[in-house]
């Protein structure tokens, strides 16, 4: 028996123990719910600032002036003294294309002019001698010394020769168009440089049969280009390129110079769009913008990839804060709501409560005053890659919410106690 109230005790003692033990993890729990949480953040402040505001765009470094070389005439490369990289000068010989056909072609129409030639010639004397006969005629039938037939006769054969010798020298003028269009082909078998230039491209060889633009381009012999000036023509997105004028100031990163940055001023902005991904999901919509940049070294080579940040504005000694302090918030429902006496009949009338009852989205920042947060609506003005102008809001001098990101988004709210901390010595030196 007594053994039966030993074993009784130990379970009751066991059971009281567990149950104290989760009063105890009940009243931490409830005591560390009902704790107020402490957000950390970061603080930055509001002060004066220059804010430019930028269009970034990506494209290609080209040469502003080019020429592409092609031939008109169809033959073999006889001469080609040129090689790709070579500078060369205005006149200066490219290329010689084989002539021989336009040679022969050249000898045998002008012995065609010279034939003309003398037949003109002999169409005039012809005509002289008739010209004369006829006048003689004439002159006889006004004192009545020819006959009427005589005279008809007479007049035929001064118009005839004097058709015959317009006609000669209708052959003749055919003949010079004839020559001179061969002499024109035989001149085009010579190609000379159109500007100063370098070779930017060679696509022949010597000995290579090209193919004239008779009815197609023919044959991209090669490009010649002004290296002096370069331009850097970039893509700028629909919506950007609104934002920039002609002579907007750029700075030109190329992935080929790393560390050396360029300027330039926006020359020309396209008018027809560029879309790609047309119809699709991932239809985008460019204009050609075109920058002519400053290189002093002539390094920039063409097609050499490039990034721009177009400089379309710039406003100084603005109030700014960083641009990650902005967030949105979702304002309550303004206006009146719809009383009893509104009946559902009233279409109109409830369409517009319904209207004034959608949440009004408003940008505002978080300031830090006495260990709390308050929230601060503000009306935002142009923006660079860190920091935005305040139009209305603040004042200058607080303390606003720079970080963290999840803080400011989601976490923060007003009234609610923050902890400040110290930034990230990487982040400032970022």
């Amino acid at each position: 028996m007594a053994k039966g109230n030993k074993k009784s005790k130990k379970k009751l003692y066991i059971f009281g123990g567990i149950g104290l033990l989760i009063l105890i993890l009940v009243l931490i729990a409830f005591i560390g719910g009902n704790k107020e949480e402490i957000i950390s953040v970061q603080t930055e402040k509001v002060t004066k600032r220059t804010i430019t505001q930028t269009v970034a765009a990506t494209g290609k470094i080209n040469p502003e002036f080019k020429v592409v070389i092609n031939p008109e005439v169809t033959g073999e490369i006889v001469e080609l003294p040129v090689k790709e990289g070579d500078y060369v000068k205005k006149g200066q010989l490219l290329i010689r294309i084989k002539g021989d056909q336009y040679q022969a072609q050249k000898q045998r129409l002008e012995a065609n002019l010279l034939a003309a030639q003398a037949s003109l010639k002999m169409r005039e004397a012809e005509l002289t001698k008739v010209e004369l006969d006829y006048k003689r005629i004439q002159e006889l039938h006004s004192k009545g010394l020819a006959s009427d037939s005589e005279l008809e006769a007479a007049k035929s054969n001064y118009l005839t020769s004097k058709a015959s010798y317009e006609a000669a020298e209708a052959n003749v003028l055919q003949s010079k168009a004839m020559l001179r269009e061969t002499l024109e082909t035989l001149y085009k078998t010579t190609i000379l440089s159109p500007m100063d230039g370098v070779v930017t491209k060679l696509n022949v060889e010597l000995g290579e049969r090209v193919f004239g633009a008779g009815f197609s381009m023919g044959t991209d012999i090669m490009t010649v280009s002004d290296l002096r000036n370069i331009e850097a023509v970039v893509d700028v997105d629909e919506n950007d390129v609104v934002l920039v004028s002609i002579g907007d100031t750029a700075r030109i990163q190329i992935d080929a110079f790393k560390d050396q940055e360029f300027l330039g001023l926006v020359s020309e902005i396209g008018n027809s769009a560029k879309t790609t991904g047309l119809g699709s999901q991932n239809e985008v919509v460019n204009f050609e913008v075109k920058i002519k940049l400053i290189d002093p070294k002539n390094s920039l080579r063409p097609g050499m990839s490039c990034t721009a940040d177009i400089e379309t504005e710039t406003i100084q000694n603005v109030l700014s804060v960083p641009i990650q302090s902005v967030t949105t918030r979702e304002g309550g429902p303004s206006g009146d709501k719809m009383t009893e006496s509104q009946g559902p009949g009233d279409f109109q009338q409830v369409k517009e409560v319904k209207k004034e009852k959608i949440h009004k989205v408003k940008e505002v920042v978080f300031l830090v005053e006495n260990g709390k947060s308050k929230k601060v609506e503000v009306e935002t003005g142009l923006s660079d890659d860190n920091y935005i102008a305040i139009l209305s809001g603040l004042e200058g001098g607080e303390e606003v919410v720079s970080g963290s990101y999840k803080a400011i988004s989601r976490e923060l709210n007003d009234g609610v106690k923050v902890r400040v901390e110290e930034k990230n010595k990487n982040f400032n030196k970022k």
